[in-house]
């Protein structure tokens, strides 16, 4: 079930257009990070200078933005291509029945689908950033250091459980609707929400309620980072900034205490990943309580001709 889930992808035009879209911006950016790592490289201010593969996916001229950045747009698209239509569609054309006429659990189904979209995006991503390992080491002819390899990897994971957070909610949305198109509408609807319109509503909730209130007085802006840093795509871009950008060292405003006496360098691995384990224990949270969902509607729904 699972060789017939990727290959249903493969053959699929919506995820060929996706993936040439991914394809595209992912080596414009490549292009714009090597025609700029000269200067990038050269920057002895910059502590980051010499970490050049954490550079080919983090530098940009003003241009074309990195590709990380790109992937905070491009990856709910792509998770929601692929779950939009996975179970209302074969409803519709009367296959899900068939399936479940065999001697088969009905919750294979839904995993099969999960995990087929897993090996799939993990693969694509894992693919690309060879590729740009490998330019790396033709251009440059400099190896690859052990941090930058657990960093890129652990940006590979982030990227996956970010497109697979997307495929669980547009998979909700395909058992919960009949029409395929009802459900793409309600997927993006709610991707736009997060992108755009979450943010508004959070400034416009905090000058209503900070002038008339005092419970936030000792620390007014708090509340308001929290709950910026809530919406799927700001924990994704925090998880990915302080991976890729090792001279980050914190996700939020420092005080002046804090900033004194600290020296401008990067920072280890193990560091980096205990400032962003927060944001990425909230990203597998919601990906897996998605998932769930998911499993319960499906496991109450009605399947018949």
């Amino acid at each position: 079930m699972v060789r017939k889930e990727i290959s249903d992808h493969i053959r699929s035009w919506q995820f060929i257009i996706l993936l040439m879209i991914i394809i595209f911006t992912f080596f414009a950016s490549m292009y714009v990070a090597i025609s700029n790592l000269n200067s990038a490289i050269s920057n002895t201010k910059d502590p980051d200078h010499l970490l050049i593969y954490l550079k080919l996916l983090t530098i940009t001229d003003g241009s074309l933005p990195p590709f990380h950045v790109f992937i905070s747009f491009l990856g709910p698209l792509l998770g929601i291509s692929l779950g939009f239509n996975a179970i209302n569609s074969e409803q519709q054309n009367g296959t899900l029945i068939r399936v479940m006429a065999q001697p088969i659990y009905r919750d294979n189904l839904l995993l099969s689908k999960f995990i087929s979209v897993t090996i799939l995006i993990s693969t694509m991503f894992l693919t690309l950033s060879l590729l740009m390992i490998g330019g790396g080491l033709l251009i440059t002819g400099v190896p690859i250091e052990f941090e930058e390899v657990v960093r890129i990897l652990s940006y590979i994971i982030i990227c996956v459980f970010y497109v697979e957070f997307w495929f669980s909610l547009s998979i909700i949305f395909s058992i919960r609707f009949k029409q395929a198109a009802t459900a793409a509408i309600a997927a993006i609807g709610l991707w736009l929400f997060f992108t755009i319109f979450y943010n508004m509503i959070i400034n416009v909730i905090a000058k209503v309620i900070i002038p008339k209130s005092n419970m936030f007085s000792s620390s007014p802006y708090s509340w308001i980072e929290t709950l910026f840093h809530m919406a799927p795509s700001q924990l994704y871009t925090d998880a990915t900034t302080t991976l890729l950008i090792p001279k980050v060292r914190s996700l939020g405003p420092m005080s002046m205490e804090q900033m004194a006496g600290a020296i401008p360098n990067s920072l280890p691995i193990r560091d980096s990943l205990l400032i962003v384990w927060p944001q990425v224990s909230g990203l597998i949270s919601v990906t897996i309580a998605c998932f769930a969902l998911a499993y319960y509607f499906f496991m109450r729904k009605e399947i018949k001709c």
